[in-house]
């Protein structure tokens, strides 16, 4: 299995994030992607390669035009008002209330564009965020071209990031640009299944009202994790998406047995489906070690979800989301793709 990666995503490295009422050290830090390349390597799971340029209008029908213009510029805005090189945060959202308009002043911007605390823009965010688009990109392009799998190591992740919004440390939308890029390409119809602890909120937002793309996610009941507003079951999808949207939270606790049998009825959904291609957005945080999620796979249950994943028999493509037991991120994202090849 190839896994294209790029170094630009150490360019993204933030100070803090609002966590519990404190600005703490961030749990998403470069240190994430390298130890998961290492491990690729220890492994010998495959050839390690570069992604070329990131094609910016992929970004842009995937994401809105000004939004994707506002990662682009707000790290220069921002040092220009302020004087200083601090990370870049919210500090106000438009919520039920308030008017739904884009201010013109940097602080007003980097709030209306988030959905979050704890996703920074800095120095490096643009160049990092769109290196790791590249990384999908090219992922994407290797599949086509030898039918795969390929792992897209992505970082910054990306399923939080919607149409016009940051969040959950995510700024472009990996798997998404994927998918968009697959359809681009000739693709009539593409899976994106994502495994990440937390709901995919901004995949299935940018597909939900979309019948090209069918949208499903394993992840932690929204009514007591984040993102909390999205991600419940009764979300199947809208317009001409109707149906092609499906969600299976799962409450605190879930071990293998309760995970494994959402991962079954998925399978199933995405093989009567029938796609061209499957894109996989692997979060590892379901890991009994996380030290920010509340499930109980242990680290042997990791290649069993790649041989389960393999037995579909679709054209696959994995792309890197979250997990922050650092010390484990490498074995568990590994056995999952160890997995794959090995079924």
């Amino acid at each position: 299995m190839k896994t294209v990666y790029s170094p630009d995503h150490r360019l993204h490295h933030a100070r803090g994030e609002l966590s519990d009422g404190r600005l703490e050290p961030p749990y998403e830090m470069p240190e994430r992607a390298e130890i998961v390349l290492r491990h690729v390597r220890d492994v010998g799971l495959g050839p390690v390669v570069e992604p070329g340029p990131c094609d910016r209008a992929v970004l842009e029908r995937v994401h809105a035009p000004d939004y994707v213009a506002h990662l682009e510029g707000a790290w220069a805005d921002w040092v220009a008002e302020h004087g200083e090189e601090t990370d870049a945060l919210p500090l106000i959202w438009p919520v039920r209330t308030l008017r739904q308009a884009c201010p013109r002043h940097i602080d007003g911007r980097v709030s209306y564009y988030a959905m979050d605390a704890g996703t920074p823009i800095t120095a490096g965010t643009w160049q990092a965020a769109t290196a790791s688009a590249a990384v999908a990109q090219a992922g994407a392009q290797l599949v086509r071209q030898e039918g795969g799998p390929v792992f897209s190591l992505c970082r910054p992740p990306g399923h939080h990031a919607a149409r016009d919004l940051l969040g959950g440390y995510c700024f472009l939308n990996n798997a998404a640009i994927a998918a968009q890029w697959y359809q681009d390409h000739g693709a009539q119809r593409v899976a994106i299944l994502d495994i990440d602890y937390h709901h995919g909120n901004g995949t299935q937002a940018i597909f939900y009202e979309r019948s090209d793309v069918l949208f499903l996610s394993i992840h932690a009941d929204p009514a007591d994790e984040f993102p909390y507003f999205l991600g419940y079951a009764d979300e199947t999808g809208a317009g001409p998406g109707a149906g092609a949207n499906a969600n299976y939270p799962l409450p605190w606790g879930s071990g293998w047995s309760e995970w494994a049998a959402a991962l079954e009825r998925a399978c199933v959904r995405i093989a009567d489906h029938g796609p061209d291609v499957l894109v996989v957005s692997l979060g590892v945080d379901t890991f009994e070690g996380d030290p920010i999620s509340r499930f109980r796979l242990a680290s042997d249950d990791f290649p069993r979800v790649g041989a389960r994943l393999a037995r579909l028999g679709l054209p696959t493509q994995f792309v890197m989301e979250g997990g922050y037991a650092v010390a484990e991120i490498g074995v568990n994202a590994v056995g999952v793709l160890a997995g794959f090849e090995g079924a």
